[in-house]
């Protein structure tokens, strides 16, 4: 089934938080499976945070698009 998922990262200094990632969710164990088109999103936005030497930065799906 369709949800929503939250991906955390913790990176040297920097705590990453992406909220509200379109998701699909196992009926059976309720296991959450981030496309590989929307974890590419999440891992560029982690990195330019990790750049920008931010010691924590949330984030949310629902402002991007």
């Amino acid at each position: 089934k369709k949800g929503k998922s939250v991906f955390r990262l913790t990176e040297g200094n920097l705590d990453f938080v992406f909220k509200n990632i379109p998701s699909n969710i196992c009926k059976d164990c309720g296991e959450e499976y981030i496309s590989e088109e929307n974890t590419k999103v999440v891992l560029q936005k982690a990195h330019e945070s990790f750049e920008k030497e931010l010691k924590y930065d949330l984030q949310d799906w629902e402002r991007l698009y």
